[in-house]
């Protein structure tokens, strides 16, 4: 199992268009003001792409017809807020899928997935010489290819692949889920408890009045969550991690400064009490090389505090080479990777990878706007590579998201388990 056994050829690549797993929204015409109507938002688009500051999540599926009749498959697909942050326009699936099957498919004929990572590569090379392409294809793609892989092997466990060939030694492991609520902050909550989901709520904490001034409508959610833990928990022994994504936003509210956002970060920290803390994006900056040196400075002031709260970087950390200069700066605990902006996901494995030589926590994202099979894919990703915490995806209703991602998760360790004691047997 540890080498592919019958190299497989594409014959042909079929894409078709379809919906993501939430919505595209614009999130500069968020931030500026546009309001809520019911399921839509109310207000003019601010970011190049958008025709309404809420659009449904496109997705394209990629299926690569093998020599042998093999239909493998991954799906293209991007972020909720696509086109901000350094981050691709959003894409139309119509389009895309036209463009992928004209010009890229007759690219990929013939192409032999042997390794993944060669064959990735060479995927990627094609992609970046077709007008109108990009990370989404890419993303799309590659899955599909990891999919080859794992099949012209002779097993169907992605996750062995990656281990085999980045030759990562450890076993396939289990690792923590991160569930998030969307806007339906307490009814979601109620559904991690009850599920004993390790890390949540995340929370969408996107706008300044569900910070408060001084952080203290933000502290009294957390408390909230902290005293619904103990009242809804069977097990004494569950304490999850409360991971809030900020948005930017407490640091708005601090004015801007170090001193201030770490301020109202210890007074959440005092309301989580016993539970460790993680704070995802908690000031915003103009640029990649600001963000790092005010996520770097807002580290040290919460050490030299004596602070546990974790900073998770996610704004300008797009690229595997985002992330390597976030991670060699140390400006932060932990990265989100988000899996659809680095594009082919090998780039996803070498950037957990690079975290962990840098003493940083990976978290494997991605997000609510992709699909059931790209989640499944890099559920992959996640076992094999020992991340800190992976999303549940997609969508913002838990139980779906958290459902798609833990149960590929069970059936890949459990298979991988079983081959292991097949062979041993013999």
């Amino acid at each position: 199992m540890t080498t592919p056994q019958t190299p497989r050829t594409i014959v042909d690549v079929i894409a078709s268009p379809g919906f993501g797993g939430f919505f595209f929204d614009d999130q500069a015409a968020i931030k500026a003001g546009a309001r809520r109507d019911g399921a839509a938002y109310d207000g003019t688009t601010l970011t190049p792409g958008y025709t309404a500051v809420r659009e449904p999540a496109e997705s394209v599926s990629i299926q690569l017809v093998l020599d042998d009749g093999y239909i493998a498959s991954g799906d293209c697909a991007s972020v909720q807020y696509s086109g901000v942050g350094g981050r691709e326009p959003r894409f139309h699936a119509t389009d895309l899928a036209e463009t992928i099957e004209t010009h890229l498919g007759p690219l990929l004929h013939g192409l032999e997935v042997t390794s993944f990572r060669a064959a990735a590569e060479k995927a990627e090379a094609a992609i970046n010489s077709i007008e109108g392409l990009g990370r989404a294809a890419a993303y799309g793609i590659s899955q599909a290819l990891l999919d080859a892989a794992a099949h012209s092997a002779g097993h169907h466990i992605m996750a062995r692949v990656i281990k085999d060939e980045w030759q990562l030694a450890d076993d396939l492991a289990p690792v923590p889920v991160y569930a998030q609520t969307g806007e339906d902050r307490y009814d979601n909550v109620d559904k991690m408890i009850l599920k004993q989901v390790p890390v949540i709520p995340h929370g969408l904490i996107n706008t300044p009045d569900l910070v408060g001034p001084g952080g203290r409508v933000l502290a009294v959610y957390v408390s909230w969550i902290k005293d619904r833990v103990k009242q809804l928990s069977s097990a004494p022994s569950y304490l999850p991690v409360i991971h809030l994504d900020v948005y930017g936003m407490v640091g708005a509210e601090s004015g801007g400064t170090i001193y201030g956002t770490a301020d109202i970060l210890q007074r959440l920290e005092r309301a989580a009490g016993p539970h460790q803390l993680r704070i995802e994006h908690p000031i915003h900056a103009g640029n990649g090389d600001e963000q790092i040196c005010m996520m770097s400075a807002l580290r040290s002031e919460l050490r030299s505090r004596g602070s546990r709260v974790q900073l998770i970087a996610d704004e300008w950390a797009n690229t595997a080479e985002d992330i390597h200069a976030f991670a060699v700066a140390g400006a932060t605990d932990l990265i989100q990777i988000k899996t659809p902006d680095l594009g082919s996901i090998h780039h996803t494995v070498d950037a957990i990878l690079d975290c962990h030589a840098h003493g940083i926590g990976p978290v494997l994202g991605g997000t609510c706007a992709e699909t059931d099979r790209s989640a499944r894919t890099t559920t992959h990703i996640g076992i094999a590579t020992g991340v800190t915490q992976m999303l549940a995806k997609p969508g913002m209703g838990v139980d779906e998201g958290l459902m798609i991602v833990t149960n590929e998760m069970n059936r890949a360790l459990r298979l991988d388990a079983h081959f292991k004691a097949t062979r041993e047997q013999q």
